[in-house]
């Protein structure tokens, strides 16, 4: 997992929903593993009050001369709705997690890439956290831990996130003193799982709890587990499919062939 670098914030920590794994026989898993390769992500409905939006693509893709084939990407669900007269990008998800895990495509590393920093706020626009992200050592998709030193997210309350980049305007050393500026943002809210999902979840297999997080709406939850077996297995062809799956779910398949950075 992506470190981050220490600056002056307010820091959490990350806690991944745990989950006891049932041993189930041979031919279980085998039906299961048919039935799980392509996990769908169903989202939830979307807060009755305030305006989640955001933009999952950066604006600076082409990255100057540097001729970047795909921009700064944050991987979150992005649903276009009316409001008022006109469509708004609405950038939001659910956790269960504490502490959730945010995801980004990278399209640029040393030397080019100057920096990378992560911001989340609450609802008035407060900073809960801000820090320096480690630069990844080439482009790729990164995982944001929020750290654990302060209280958790709390339940029902929306957190508005930032992915902040400079990247060198040239690709030439001698000429590179220009920085483009980009970012993404999007919202999260952790919410309370039902008695009915713990007992599920308790009882679950990896595969199971992605299939669980994608149908019940937790965003955020199904991607670390299935970015987290990934960065484990990063070579297992069903993990693989499960991923495409649920990016493909999300109008994120262009991300499913970059690589995963630990």
């Amino acid at each position: 997992m992506h470190k981050l670098a220490a600056t002056a914030a307010i820091a959490f920590t990350m806690l991944v929903p745990t989950a006891a794994i049932a041993t189930h026989n041979n031919s279980q898993n085998h039906t299961h593993q048919q039935v799980s390769t392509q996990p769908r992500y169903t989202p939830p409905p979307f807060p009755t009050s305030g305006t989640p939006t955001g933009r999952t693509r950066g604006a600076a893709g082409r990255g100057g001369d540097c001729g970047f084939k795909l921009p700064l990407t944050a991987l979150a669900p992005a649903v276009e709705k009316t409001v008022g007269t006109g469509k708004a990008t609405y950038v939001w998800g659910q956790t269960i997690a504490e502490y959730p895990t945010f995801w980004f495509y990278i399209p640029a590393a040393n030397p080019s890439l100057r920096s990378v920093e992560f911001v989340l706020q609450d609802d008035r626009d407060n900073d809960v956290y801000r820090s320096a992200v480690e630069l990844p050592a080439k482009p790729g998709i990164i995982g944001v831990r929020l750290p654990s030193t302060q209280p958790p997210l709390k339940l029902n309350q929306n957190y508005h996130w930032f992915l902040k980049t400079e990247i060198a305007a040239s690709c030439d050393r001698q000429d590179s003193t220009i920085a483009i500026k980009d970012s993404v943002e999007g919202w999260v809210q952790r919410v309370s799982p039902t008695a009915a999902m713990r007992s599920k979840l308790n009882t679950a297999t990896p595969e199971q709890r992605l299939d669980l997080y994608a149908q019940q709406g937790l965003w955020y939850d199904a991607i670390a587990t299935i970015a987290e077996q990934r960065l484990q297995q990063p070579e297992n062809a069903a993990l693989k499919a499960n991923w495409n799956g649920l990016l493909q779910s999300a109008n994120l398949s262009d991300m499913s062939s970059q690589p995963l950075l630990p």
